[in-house]
């Protein structure tokens, strides 16, 4: 939670809108020794020619940039995230003042003013600033700050008093963005269910876990849904690790296996397929994986595209494609791109969306996949059009690509059994 003393300068110095630049630096201890923090961010009003005000936030990654822009209406919330993690932050102003604010390590705000003059009891200021509306300040999460939550405290992301720590702030917010996707797609899960019919999911590449865990928090324990989630990962010292603490929080349909994506196998049906970060062809397994068993809901987020890289060839494209960072980029949005059409060309309906902030990395594009209850009318010429684009990217740029080719070994469902 962050500090009432910060919360205080930043509703004072940042709900305006004559402010030309605020700079968040010095990280904490604890932060700087995570190499995905920021050491430092700058942030400045920008007015979009779509969208209106906003603020852009320039975040240093080592020696990568990222950015990201902001609806106005977050940033002093976004800010007030940031400053769980940096000890300074300079503000200036258009009429050349600044606001220099410094937090010592046990949290004491101390304000240096250089011609500025703060908000008079009619809520103005002397330059008319605006101020943004209360509830905007503050981001409301699934998973709330300042709440005790058991699985985060033995995690190490929350203290025992609910407080989250400074240098897995971010991992919070990656936690809770995701589990916002999760509540998007609630009702395609759901609505497939019978009555005593528990939602299975199957997280592939679980890792360390901390999705899982969120995952089954928010679905079993908040919302009280029945539900069976298994978790998978090559890695034997992870998956015990994870089996400890199901065990210990006493979560019985929470389980965790070693094991290849391409050789699991399960009896029943599964709800939901989840493959967060799984490198090059591993995601195609796991988004086979969950097409042959018609998983109601697919996300992944994929990691390299090696695959891909190698056998790119284009002549329009060749001054672009003979960079190697730019074809690394440019087969990810590729690759991506083609495995959601091929999603569409067995019927899901597929989005592609920010998983989580740039600045902590930029292999960040979820595809998100739900098959639809009830097929659309003209669902089979849909399907055929997603098909015949498939192959006319792969012919383009002379790729053959894993995906395609598992799909094909299913004969691509057959128009998914007619549906």
């Amino acid at each position: 939670m962050t500090p009432p003393q910060t919360q205080d300068w930043i509703n004072t110095w940042l709900t305006r809108t004559d402010w030309k630049e605020a700079t968040l630096s010095q990280p904490t201890k604890e932060s700087a020794a995570d190499i995905e923090i920021p050491t430092k961010i700058r942030v400045r009003p920008v007015q979009l020619k779509k969208g209106g005000l906003h603020a852009q936030f320039e975040s240093m990654v080592g020696k990568q940039v990222f950015h990201e822009n902001v609806v106005w209406s977050d940033v002093t919330g976004k800010i007030s995230d940031w400053m769980k993690v940096f000890r300074q932050a300079l503000i200036t102003y258009h009429g050349g003042g600044s606001v220099h604010v410094t937090i010592s390590p046990k949290g004491k705000v101390s304000l240096h003013l250089k011609d500025v003059t703060a908000f008079s009891d009619d809520g103005q200021t002397e330059q008319n600033a605006v101020i943004i509306p209360s509830h905007n300040r503050e981001k409301k999460y699934l998973l709330q700050e300042g709440t005790p939550i058991p699985f985060l405290i033995e995690l190490g992301v929350m203290r025992a008093d609910g407080t989250v720590t400074a240098a897995m702030y971010h991992k919070f917010r990656q936690l809770n963005r995701y589990l916002e996707f999760v509540q998007d797609v609630l009702p395609e899960l759901t609505n497939h269910l019978g009555d005593q019919e528990p939602i299975r999911i199957v997280d592939f590449g679980c890792g360390k876990s901390y999705l899982t865990f969120a995952l089954y928090h928010y679905m079993k324990i908040q919302l009280g849904l029945n539900i069976e989630i298994i978790g998978l990962d090559l890695r034997k010292d992870v998956i015990q690790t994870a089996t400890a603490l199901a065990e210990k929080l006493g979560w019985s349909a929470l389980h965790f296996q070693i094991g290849d994506i391409g050789k699991f196998e399960f009896q029943g049906n599964v709800n939901m397929v989840v493959s967060l970060h799984a490198c090059d062809t591993a995601t195609d397994a796991a988004i086979a994986k969950a097409a042959r068993w018609r998983s109601n809901v697919i996300f992944a987020v994929p990691c390299c595209q090696h695959e891909v890289a190698r056998q790119l060839e284009h002549l329009d494209l060749q001054p672009l494609l003979s960079h190697g960072l730019f074809r690394e980029r440019f087969a990810s949005l590729w690759t991506d791109g083609l495995r959601a059409l091929a999603l569409e060309a067995i019927g899901y309906n597929t989005q592609m969306v920010e998983f989580i902030e740039t600045e902590h990395t930029p292999k960040n594009i979820l595809i998100r996949a739900v098959m639809p209850k009830k097929a659309p009318t003209n669902y089979k010429e849909r399907m055929a059009i997603a098909k015949s684009k498939v192959h006319e990217m792969l012919k383009a740029y002379h790729v053959k690509q894993q995906l395609i080719t598992y799909f094909d070994e299913m004969n691509w469902m057959k128009d998914v059994e007619q549906r």
